[in-house]
């Protein structure tokens, strides 16, 4: 048994639900976040559940008692239920970072995004970069790790390419090295024990827009069509949706358009390949239709 004991924030999402395993498989104490009692059907192992909500201060007095060690990925991709980016990725981060420095933790690791740090001027990373500044200036012990786009964000292209063509702007030639969730989830415990400060990470394959729209027709068995759109269309539809939608429709839509503008490589690690989850996701998703 490992003598650390550890909090798991943000358990229940993709990342999350592998780094809880991870720590279990490793011999760790680990106590998850939840927000409702339902949620404890989601894990096998786990030696405590505490149930609260990060927006909420007064529901997650005591959380980190007796923990070591805090790990969180807490975050929203899509704002709703009334909650911003800086509700959540902030807001929601700053209350459980002002449990551990109270409870003295001796450290904690925060899941942002590749170039965030970057990427300021968008919502969601100021959020989340707001926040990484905060846990910086804690004085804790902290690990702030960038990962690259996870597999289940690739999904997207995947479902562009079951009805025959994928839509990319631009010539589809900026690269990426998505990471899966497994992979990723074993790196956030190795940089946790090596006291690593800062990295990014992403998974083994480089792959450009191209190659995962190829690879998304591939698992459909469908011929390879691509259709790139002019690179002013994008920006253009970033303007539309600023002028005439909410910001809570906008800036997710923003968030991805602005990402896919630029090359986002990251430290390779890992040895899943995103041709195999596709696959699988496509044998998964005709598996339901039966």
């Amino acid at each position: 048994m490992n003598a650390k004991k550890v909090l798991v924030a943000g358990s229940t999402g993709y990342l999350g639900q592998f780094l809880v395993k991870e720590l279990k498989k490793r011999g760790y104490w680990v106590r998850v976040l939840i927000r409702k009692e339902t949620q404890k059907s989601l894990f096998k192992e786990v030696d405590d559940f505490f149930v609260g909500q990060v927006t909420d201060p007064d529901s997650i007095k005591g959380i980190t008692k007796g923990i070591d060690w805090v790990f969180s990925s807490i975050g929203i991709t899509r704002q709703k239920e009334g909650m911003r980016y800086m509700d959540v990725d902030y807001q929601g981060n700053s209350n459980l970072l002002k449990e551990a420095i109270k409870e003295k933790v001796e450290a904690f690791q925060y899941i942002s995004a590749i170039n965030g740090d970057k990427l300021r001027q968008l919502k969601i990373f100021e959020a989340k970069e707001r926040f990484v500044d905060e846990l910086k200036k804690s004085g804790l012990q902290y690990c702030i790790l960038r990962p690259n786009g996870f597999f289940s964000d690739m999904k997207d292209f995947l479902s562009m390419a079951k009805a025959g063509r994928v839509y990319l702007f631009g010539d589809g030639l900026k690269r990426l090295n998505p990471i899966h969730g497994e992979d990723l989830a074993k790196v956030c415990v190795d940089q946790m024990k090596l006291g690593t400060k800062e990295a990014t990470v992403g998974g083994p394959d480089i792959l450009s827009q191209n190659d995962l729209a190829a690879l998304a027709l591939k698992a459909w068995q469908k011929p390879i069509k691509i259709t790139h759109l002019p690179d002013w269309t994008r920006r253009f539809t970033i303007w539309l949706l600023r002028t005439f939608t909410s910001s809570k429709t906008y800036e997710p839509v923003e968030f991805f358009m602005t990402a896919m503008a630029f090359d986002n490589i990251a430290d390779s690690y890992g040895n899943h390949k995103l041709e195999d989850f596709y696959t699988l996701e496509v044998e998964k998703i005709k598996k339901n239709k039966q």
